[in-house]
């Protein structure tokens, strides 16, 4: 039997944050990761890793920062939780007794409920190292692959693996548009547009309704009866919570199914933690149960569990939501709601739209078109959701963004906004899109 003051079950965003952040505010205590997998992917990298990077080996999260901050970390999986002795114990054997646990152990792929998914060669998207590789292998022998789920993860794996060269990449949406959950439709659009030009096909306002094949996937049916090729089948619809452990410690779940935590993270036992893609959430807008799950989110939630462990420093505002992702050069970004939820929401919106140069005067090099959208509740003005698209600045422009909603910030507040600018940096400060947005909102009101 070992001892430890902090235990923390999964090591990948969450549980490697959560265990950093608690070195840093407890710096006497004793804390142990203990996780299943010899080697941790970086969860956003994962589709890189057909492209891009080349291959799993090349996207992991290092173990340098557990030695560095003086953490302990064992690799096994914790198969039970004794939450009367406070401890854990493994599948290898090994029993941990706690005074402090957190629980992230993050997510699994969702499977939707139609027929033929066991079949050889289809793959959901997991975080495993021999999955990925196993993969990858697939594809250098596959022609045809149908990327089931137009969201972030479908749209990007079909982009990365389209310039592996050999593969004819279809992506089945179910939405009208790819990445409709997360913009409006005009950036939707841009979006497909490049997609489709980089030789990316999208079948979007289709409902895929069996896997076809014997044992392995021969091709992808489609509602209106049409069979889709395939000699490969990527899941990407996105994730459930990984809950196995704390459903059988008898924790609370919450509406979604995820571990429900107070705005401390603190589950309904005082000595457990829990946070990353296991852990239920609350939309920042309105407080409703949110099932946005995010390497970015992981990472805030880890932060207020490692600092409130042995009392309480951090509480949780909720989910904002912030995306960003890239299409060859051109990149997509949002942050709170899009135009369309807000009004399903029942919010009144006005909103605001700047376009132009990133650079001043456009012809400096590196000059691309920058698009800012800024949506704002019409009766206080306050900003609730921004989308952008452009170069790789608009990466970080959205997290100015992001702390903008998360402090209320109003039109006026974002038209005076005092920002930095530089002709090989930034857009003119003249026509500063994000300020610029605000004032075409408050010309929307008039």
């Amino acid at each position: 039997m070992k001892k430890t003051d902090v235990a923390i079950v999964g090591g990948s965003a969450a549980g490697l944050t959560a265990a950093i952040t608690a070195r840093r505010h407890y710096p006497n205590k004793k804390i142990m990761l203990i996780r299943k997998e010899k080697l941790v992917p970086i969860p956003c990298g994962i589709p890189y890793i057909f492209g891009t990077v080349g291959s799993a080996q090349k996207n992991l999260i290092p173990d340098t920062p557990l030695e560095k901050h003086n953490v302990d970390f064992l690799i096994d999986e914790v198969v039970e939780i004794d939450r009367e002795k406070r401890s854990v114990k493994t599948q290898g054997g090994e029993e941990i007794v706690y005074d402090k646990l957190i629980i992230a152990t993050g997510s699994l792929p969702m499977m939707p409920p139609i027929p033929g998914f066991e079949k050889e060669n289809v793959y959901p998207v997991y975080k495993d190292v021999e999955r990925l590789n196993s993969m990858q292998d697939k594809m250098k022998s596959s022609k045809k692959v149908v990327v089931i789920g137009g969201g972030f993860i479908g749209v990007e794996m079909s982009d990365e693996m389209n310039k592996m060269g050999n593969l004819d990449v279809t992506i089945c949406e179910l939405l009208p548009h790819c990445l409709q959950l997360a913009f409006d439709s005009e950036f939707c659009a841009e979006a497909e547009k490049l997609l489709e030009e980089r030789g990316v096909k999208i079948l979007a306002d289709q409902k895929v309704t069996s896997i076809e094949g014997n044992k392995k996937v021969t091709g992808v049916k489609l509602a209106s009866g049409k069979v889709l090729e395939a000699d490969m089948v990527v899941v990407g619809i996105g994730t459930v919570a990984n809950v196995e452990l704390a459903k059988k410690a008898n924790l609370r779940l919450g509406p979604t199914g995820s571990i429900w935590v107070d705005r401390t993270m603190r589950t309904i036992d005082e000595n457990i933690f829990s946070c990353g893609d296991c852990t239920e959430k609350f939309s920042f807008f309105g407080g409703k149960p949110s099932k946005l799950k995010l390497a970015s989110i992981a990472c805030s939630e880890a932060r207020i569990a490692g600092a409130n462990l042995f009392g309480t420093q951090r509480e949780s505002v909720g989910t904002i939501g912030v995306f960003s992702s890239a299409i060859g050069d051109r990149a997509f970004a949002v942050a709170g709601l899009s135009e369309n939820f807000a009004k399903q929401q029942g919010y009144e919106v006005i909103t605001g739209t700047s376009e132009g140069p990133n650079r001043h005067p456009g012809s400096m090099p590196g000059m691309a078109n920058q698009k800012v959208k800024l949506l704002f509740e019409k009766r206080t003005k306050v900003l609730i959701g921004t989308q952008m698209m452009g170069d790789n600045a608009v990466g970080e422009l959205v997290n100015v963004a992001s702390a903008c909603i998360q402090h209320k910030m109003t039109i006026d507040d974002i038209a005076c906004f005092q920002m930095g600018t530089h002709p090989a940096l930034t857009a003119s400060p003249v026509v500063y899109q994000f300020v610029n947005a605000a004032e075409s909102a408050l010309l929307a009101m008039s």
